[in-house]
């Protein structure tokens, strides 16, 4: 006799209506995809629809810094749909995202898309291949702090004006994929752009649930001046009028398995909620921990840092987060919590600078709706 296991076809119907209930909070997404057929000529390269190409995004020489380059793959969907930007390697030291988009690209079938995919396999080659953390070994910037860039920049306001024309400009959701750079201690989280300066947000909350992480930070965006200070890839993605997420999972440049495999699954749930794909995205977890926002703990010596403990833990203000030395070994005080939290991600020390914050605390709420 044929039968199908009764919690099999409850899973399904989960599934199912778990998904059906994320699509309709967003029903008017993208729907004129001109974007989509942007694409058929992506950087004076013809891409056909249900095709894949590899493209080299070149960086012209600066006055006093060389020459590079951004590997983009672009996945050009058989169908119409909306195009989804993916950046990895934005700083160059945090391999996990780098990884995970190699070995995601690989399992992507563009006949079968509705929609396309943009990604930037390594966004900051020079400090990838010098294995610079945080900055630039050219002109000693921080990537993530130099958008929308200069067409005739430095090397990285170069890199970031070629981000920003070319891929985020182009994207009608933009994922940026990161991971705790060497010296860091990281929990996974995924942070989320709302606030009146942020785009559907709600389709950004539903993404981010996608990925199955156990924590999820709202940044609201509330301000033209929070946008544009220091500007971070993410905020480009708000300031080019995008919904947009933040992805951040591994930890002191980690390539563990287990935090590609789960970047890479939280990327194809990404294609079937934004509709790309007709795979289903798999149920969101349950026991997500909800933050509202961050607040950094700079110290005001440089030296040498010891922490008591790492993260992903609540803390009270007033604990003690570690204790700061001088060069000669001295004391110079304990770092003391200034506020109730989580502790989200920091640095691991011993090395620490004037200025530099060693933890990130986020700050807990009931929900994010």
């Amino acid at each position: 006799m044929f039968y199908v296991k009764v919690s099999y076809v409850a899973t399904f119907i989960k599934r199912w209506f778990i998904t059906m209930c994320l699509l309709s909070a967003h029903t008017s997404f993208a729907e004129d995809f001109a974007k989509h057929d942007e694409l058929l000529n992506f950087s004076n390269t013809v891409i056909s629809p249900g095709t894949l190409k590899n493209i080299t995004l070149e960086i012209a020489q600066g006055a006093n810094d060389p020459a590079s380059f951004i590997p983009v793959t672009v996945v050009h969907g058989a169908k119409p749909g909306p195009v989804l930007a993916v950046v990895a390697g934005v700083h160059g030291y945090e391999y996990t995202s780098i990884i995970a988009v190699n070995k995601w690209i690989a399992a992507l079938n563009p006949r079968q898309m509705s929609g396309s995919v943009i990604i930037v396999r390594v966004a900051h080659v020079p400090a990838f291949e010098e294995r610079s953390i945080y900055v630039n070994p050219y002109d000693r910037k921080n990537l993530n702090r130099s958008f929308p860039g200069k067409k005739h920049g430095s090397q990285t306001e170069r890199i970031a004006w070629a981000i920003s024309k070319n891929v985020v400009a182009k994207a009608d959701f933009l994922i940026d994929l990161h991971s705790g750079d060497g010296g860091e201690w990281l929990s996974a989280f995924v942070g989320v752009y709302g606030g009146p300066l942020a785009s559907n947000y709600p389709l950004a909350l539903s993404v981010a649930k996608g990925f199955n992480f156990p924590n999820i930070v709202r940044y609201k965006m509330n301000t033209q001046q929070q946008i544009d200070t220091k500007r971070s890839l993410n905020r480009q993605g708000v300031a080019e009028k995008i919904p947009t997420i933040l992805v951040e999972i591994g930890e002191n440049g980690s390539t563990a398995t287990q935090h590609i495999n789960a970047m890479y699954t939280g990327l194809n749930n990404s294609l079937s909620i934004l509709g790309v794909t007709k795979s289903i995205a798999a149920p969101s977890r349950e026991n997500v921990d909800y933050f509202e926002g961050t607040r950094s703990v700079p110290v005001t010596h440089s030296g040498l840092w010891f922490p008591k403990g790492l993260g992903g833990q609540y803390i009270k203000k007033g604990d003690v987060l570690g204790v700061l030395k001088d060069y000669f070994g001295q004391t110079l005080g304990n770092v003391i919590a200034p506020s109730d939290g989580f502790a989200l991600y920091g640095l691991k020390g011993p090395a620490i600078k004037k200025g530099q914050s060693i933890m990130t605390i986020a700050q807990p709420v009931s929900t994010l709706q």
